[in-house]
């Protein structure tokens, strides 16, 4: 649109009717036509006669005439070529050609469309006819068709040293090289004073200062070159002699060069120094892996020495117990997991809704995170996840409730309660107890109720909508001894202890609190045998408890006595009532008990109604496994250190077996 409305504007510029710029072939024939009529001057200098009619025609040739020339010169050059004449005739122009407007417009775009070739031969014409004398208007073609023989020597004379200088002539600048000293509305030079100084507008188009002026009066105010919206105002003179622009491309491409090279080193030092950062990564897993092999080797390589001195041992040592046979299902070993390499691993606890199992250990990085917390391991896949820190000291205590919110009970040597979310891993409820606290459970009637074994034997109920302190405290009624276990019984109408209630044990004994509809308790002492007792489990559905005891002088070895609770109304109709429990079952194993260790009693994984007994055993480093009913030892399985916990679970409807050491876990499937 600029150069357009510049166009469209050139001749109500300039005066003319047709308001058309003329064409670039036609101004370098101007400039070149005056290079040569300067030539000319110089060179005929000795004639005076020549020199003052080449000097009269260049001071009376007014504007247009050149312009007029350069329009019918085509028509002059195919004359010229058809009619035979040689190169070194002089041209005549005939001024009559330029009378009519229909020729010189279609003469015009002739010129336009013209290539690079007919526009060199037009301007060395336009040179021979400058150089030579304007003739009269009342000269005709006539004329120069028949000339004398004198005339046409000295016609000769004269056409000739002049096309030869002509020629030989510096080519003129294109209309790019002259665009820095031109300005674009007269098209010429401008000056550094007077009216046709150097100007510029705020686009930065440079102008002369009178030509610019008068343009921005007569025009709607915009810039000839960008059709941009301009003013008076917005003139700014220029105070050069000259215009050149340093050409910075080459420098401005190394520039960019060095700026992409350097962001490339950058981004490649940035990934050698992640690329060293993972292999050492990777070289301390390898390491760890290395190490976790060569341990499994040895057990492994225990673990056949064993099972092949298994028979005749355990005939010895058990005498109930009764090799499986070959179809027989049993426990077999799926994987190992490594928890902590320093050890300190205690308790674990398997979460059905998130189908994990959590295990307590010592920070990995005791230096930097003190404390105890838990390790999650997947059931589904088998793989451990990370470390989530919760206690400052060692935890004794783990438990999941019938929630699906995945809510984690956990006791510690710390005297702190708490609750972790294992969807955000992080701690969302803490209850002081003032005193170390050994063991803890759920309200399986009541999820809004927790329970804490605390180190003086003392039991603290609470409730999580109280989150001040605990609403109760069941104080012990002989002893003080700490609560080593603590289980929950629910309700059950059919059984043979319907009523629901808590179920401690001690080092001394056991006791059932059970839970009146008031919310109160009503403590109910089970008879034990008295000192030794290191655990105390129950299985809700048979109302089964399971009782662990250490080796004494009455017996050398470790006992697991399988004891079932009863009730007895005190009168007919009364409503108070004896809870108690009797021996049905006691099992035996080696002849070492140091640790306090925690057991199992479960119903069979082929759901025929028997109970299972798992149990750790310290003289062999293995976990024992019983049928409650018949006494006899199904399985052995073998570990590198003292079996401290046992956790059976069901994945998918395949039952697994879990054993802890105080370093590893040992995952075995029922097939």
């Amino acid at each position: 649109a600029g150069p357009a409305a510049a166009r469209s504007s050139w001749g109500a510029f300039v005066g003319e009717r047709e308001p058309r710029r003329p064409p670039r072939a036609l101004r370098n024939a101007r400039a070149r036509s005056r290079q040569g009529a300067r030539e000319a001057a110089a060179a005929s200098s000795s004639s005076s006669s020549s020199s003052q009619r080449a000097a009269r025609g260049r001071s009376t040739a007014p504007l247009d005439s050149y312009f007029q020339v350069g329009r019918t010169q085509r028509n002059s050059r195919i004359l010229a070529s058809t009619s035979g004449n040689s190169s070194d005739d002089t041209v005549v122009l005939s001024d009559s050609d330029s009378s009519s407007n229909s020729a010189v417009e279609a003469e015009e775009e002739e010129a336009e469309s013209a290539g690079a070739i007919e526009e060199a031969s037009v301007a060395v014409h336009v040179e021979v006819s400058s150089t030579t004398s304007m003739e009269p208007p009342g000269y005709n073609s006539d004329e120069s068709e028949h000339p004398d023989t004198g005339s046409l020597a000295t016609q000769q004379k004269k056409t000739t040293p002049l096309k030869r200088s002509s020629l030989a002539a510096p080519l003129v600048p294109s209309e790019e090289e002259e665009s820095g000293d031109t300005c674009a509305i007269c098209f010429e030079e401008w000056t550094n004073a007077g009216d046709h100084r150097l100007s510029a507008l705020r686009c930065g188009h440079l102008f002369g200062y009178s030509c610019i002026e008068r343009w921005l009066k007569g025009q709607a105010g915009k810039c000839p070159q960008c059709n941009k919206k301009a003013k008076r105002s917005d003139i700014v003179v220029l105070y050069a002699r000259t215009l050149k622009a340093l050409d910075t491309s080459e420098h401005e491409h190394m520039k960019s060069s060095l700026e992409k090279e350097q962001t490339l080193r950058r981004k490649a030092e940035l990934e050698s120094a992640q690329s060293r950062l993972q292999l050492q990564v990777l070289t301390d897993e390898c390491s760890k892996l290395r190490q976790q092999v060569q341990e499994l080797k040895a057990l492994m390589a225990r673990h056949n020495t064993s099972s092949s001195q298994q028979p005749s041992s355990s005939r010895s040592c058990f005498p109930g117990c009764l090799s499986p046979s070959p179809d027989q299902h049993k426990y077999h070993f799926e994987r190992a997991f490594l928890v902590s390499q320093v050890g300190n691993c205690r308790v674990m606890a398997y979460c059905d809704p998130l189908s994990c199992l959590v295990v307590s250990q010592p920070s990995p990085q005791n230096t930097l995170i003190p404390g105890c917390g838990i390790k999650m391991m997947s059931a589904v896949n088998l793989k451990s996840s990370q470390y989530v820190p919760i206690h400052n000291k060692q935890i004794r205590g783990l438990a999941f409730s019938n929630r699906a919110d995945g809510l984690l009970l956990s006791a510690a040597l710390d005297h702190t309660l708490k609750l972790t979310s294992l969807t955000t891993n992080t701690v969302v409820q803490t209850y002081n107890a003032g005193r170390p606290i050994w063991s803890c459970c759920w309200c399986l009637d009541d999820t809004n109720y927790i329970y804490a074994g605390l180190v003086n034997g003392s039991v603290l109920v609470y409730d999580l909508r109280d989150t001040s302190a605990h609403v109760q405290e069941l104080a012990p009624q002989k002893s003080r001894c700490p609560v080593v276990s603590l289980s929950y019984l629910p309700r059950m109408a059919s059984a043979s202890l319907p009523y629901g209630g808590l179920v401690s044990g001690t080092l001394e004994g056991a006791c059932f609190w059970e839970q009146k509809a008031n919310s109160s308790y009503r403590p109910h002492h089970l008879l034990l045998e008295p000192g030794g007792c290191i655990d105390l489990q129950t299985e809700a559905t048979t109302r089964h408890c399971l009782a662990t005891f250490r080796p004494n002088r009455s017996h050398n070895c470790l006992r697991c006595v399988v004891m079932e609770l009863t009730s007895t109304p005190l009168a007919d109709g009364a409503d108070d009532v004896i809870c108690s429990c009797r021996p049905v079952q006691t099992l035996t194993a080696g002849p070492t008990c140091k640790l306090l260790t925690k057991n199992a009693i479960f119903q069979s994984p082929e759901d025929d109604g028997s109970i299972l007994v798992c149990a750790g055993d310290e003289a062999s480093n293995s976990a024992m496994l019983w049928d409650a009913g018949s006494g006899s030892l199904l399985q052995k399985l073998s570990a590198d250190l003292p079996v401290l916990d046992v956790c059976p679970y069901e994945v998918n409807r395949n039952s697994f077996l879990a054993t802890l050491t105080e370093k590893m876990v040992k995952i075995y499937k029922w097939q």
